[in-house]
């Protein structure tokens, strides 16, 4: 029997495309610009980045973390916030008193 020569192509899956995106990341960007006679009426600025919470939080980046939607310790961290900047204002203030 003649064996078959697997190509590239059949041999990468979905799975296996996804899963090297999430290991290393991609990023697309992209602006937009909408002008007439040279006066910019609008500019969009658009970038994805579509990677994997590991490799994102290696990056840096961990926004969802203190997103009030997408995690319960959030809000307790914005009620911390107000609580802190409200207690820096009443010291600012005693400070100028003085």
């Amino acid at each position: 029997m003649a064996e078959q020569m697997a190509h590239a192509i059949q041999a990468t899956n979905l799975a296996d495309i996804l899963e090297r995106v999430l290991d290393k990341g991609i990023v697309i960007a992209g602006d937009i610009k909408i002008s007439i006679a040279d006066v910019e009426l609008l500019n969009i600025k658009i970038r994805l980045l579509v990677a994997s919470v590991d490799k994102a939080m290696e990056m840096g980046i961990n926004w969802w973390q203190t997103d009030p939607y997408l995690s319960v310790k959030a809000d307790a961290i914005e009620k911390e916030n107000k609580s802190l900047k409200a207690r820096l204002d009443r010291i600012e203030k005693k400070v100028k008193a003085k």
